[in-house]
Order: structure tokens, then C-alpha cells, then sequence
């Protein structure tokens, strides 16, 4: 008999791209808010879902630098299990309740990227990079302190995609509201059957169930972020009219499960 959560199925299982759950994460963020035109950024949301008019247009860029385990010490194989990412939260909308849609993310390697198809999160392949702290102080270790700076930037297939900066503030207890709405993203698997290719085998809102979060070494700043245009990518669209506060932070957190919203299939 086959084993293995994902494909590759094998006979021991271990073949898999990504183990079965429940999956941890741990590490840093880099964040900026920012508000892009309503009228555009309405037309990446799926049915049912709608911007949220008290404040349309308002999203966040995430660059995450992080590692990942299931059971198996999956972590000390970092080469397979660190990665880096970038995505988009819009605020938006769902039967009344507020919630984070995620109309576009990247991720550096293949797990990361099944993970999230997984989880309905659309991610593409890119190159990601933020500025790291060290507990060695030193020049080249960017300090957790007022007017600290760090930056990020992501790539894909060679053209540059988003660069941001921070510029550190205070430190703080709390995000302040910048990350309190459930994600929800799309499951969509196509189907490639001639005269099927508009009639997709899964077709599902989502919205990810996680635990025992925590966020801890918050500090929040100004911001600075700009989408270049790229041929092949949609990203410039969303491009900030405004740009708000920054956030740099650590974060650890269990996915569990997922909640499926509604089935768009029918």
C-alpha cells in the first residue's frame, strides 16, 4: 500500500512533499500596511467575498522568515523545511464578518509551496529576502532598537516584485489590530479534461484554523513599500496609494485544520 499525505505517494511515506499534520511554524516578520485603490483591489475578491467599507482598500505586505516541523524533527533538515515568503492580506468581508483575504503570495521552495495550496493560500515560486538581527551585537547585526532599520525585498523568475523598509519606533505589547482577522484564502485545483478546464475539481473558500499563537518582540515603525511593474505579474496593481505604519516581529503558531466557508463549485 502507498503512504504519504502528499504526492509523491510511496511505500514507506516518506517520499511525500510535506508530512501529515499538525504543522508548526516559528519565526520573524517584517510587515507594512498599506491602502491601494478600492475600485481596482475589489475585482481580485472571489464571490461572497466584499472590501471592507470601513476601510476600503487597507492591506498589509508580509515578508516571513521562518522554519517549519510536523512530528519528525522536520526542522533539522533545514534545507528542506526554512522558508522564506511574501503575501498580501486585503481587509474584506464574508457574510459580515471581517476577515484577511490573501490575493496573492510567494514562497522559496516546493513544501512551502504544497503547504499553502493546501491550505487555499495561491502561491507562486520567488526569490525572498529581510534584514536579520542576531544576538551578537555588531554592525551587521541590525539592532531591535528605536530608528533601527530593516528591509525586504522579493523576486521572481529574475524581476523584482516589492522592496519595503522599516524604520523602527517603540516597542509595543501588541500589533495593535494590524493581524487580528482570520485568513481566508481559495483551494482551486483545475481540472485539464477536454471541455472541463472552467469546471474545477475543487473550488473552495477557506479559512485556516491555527494554534497556540504567539507574537512576541514587537516593535512598530514607518513604513516604506513599493511594487514594481513586472511583466508576468499583477502585484503593481495593488500598489499603495498610501503607505502606513511598518512592523517587525517574531511569531510562532500550529495549523490544525481548516474551515471550509463555502463550496464555489455549484
Amino acid at each position: 500500500m502507498l503512504k504519504g499525505f502528499t504526492a509523491p505517494r510511496s511505500p514507506l511515506g516518506i517520499a511525500a512533499l510535506v508530512p501529515s499534520p499538525p504543522w508548526h511554524f516559528a519565526g520573524d516578520v517584517l510587515a507594512v500596511e498599506f491602502w491601494n485603490d478600492p475600485d481596482i483591489s475589489a475585482h481580485i475578491l472571489p464571490t461572497g467575498v466584499e472590501l471592507d467599507e470601513q476601510c476600503r482598500g487597507r492591506s498589509v505586505a508580509l515578508f516571513t522568515d521562518y522554519q517549519f516541523t510536523a512530528q519528525n524533527d522536520e526542522h533539522l533538515d533545514p534545507a528542506r523545511y526554512q522558508c522564506r515568503g511574501f503575501s498580501i492580506l486585503l481587509d474584506a468581508i464574508w457574510k459580515g464578518i471581517p476577515i484577511a483575504w490573501c490575493p496573492y503570495c510567494y514562497v522559496d521552495n516546493d513544501a512551502a509551496l504544497m503547504r499553502g495550496w493546501i491550505q487555499g493560500y495561491p502561491r507562486k515560486l520567488g526569490t525572498v529576502h529581510q534584514t536579520r538581527t542576531f544576538a551578537a551585537a555588531s554592525l551587521a547585526s541590525a539592532p531591535l532598537v528605536h530608528d533601527g532599520r530593516f528591509s525586504a525585498c522579493m523576486s521572481a523568475h529574475g524581476r523584482l516584485l516589492v522592496q519595503a523598509g522599516v524604520t523602527l519606533r517603540e516597542r509595543a505589547e501588541h500589533l495593535g489590530g494590524m493581524l487580528d482577522r482570520r485568513i481566508v484564502g481559495r483551494r482551486y485545483f483545475p481540472r485539464l479534461s477536454a471541455g472541463l478546464h472552467d469546471k474545477p475539481a475543487v473550488d473552495e473558500l477557506v479559512r485556516c484554523v491555527s494554534g497556540h499563537p504567539l507574537i512576541t518582540n514587537v516593535w512598530i515603525g514607518e513604513g516604506e513599500l513599493n511594487f514594481p511593474e513586472a511583466y508576468g505579474e499583477e502585484l503593481e496593481m495593488l500598489g499603495p496609494l498610501k503607505v502606513g505604519r511598518g512592523y517587525r516581529f517574531s511569531f510562532s503558531y500550529s495549523v490544525t485544520d481548516i474551515e471550509v466557508l463555502a463550496d464555489l463549485t455549484a
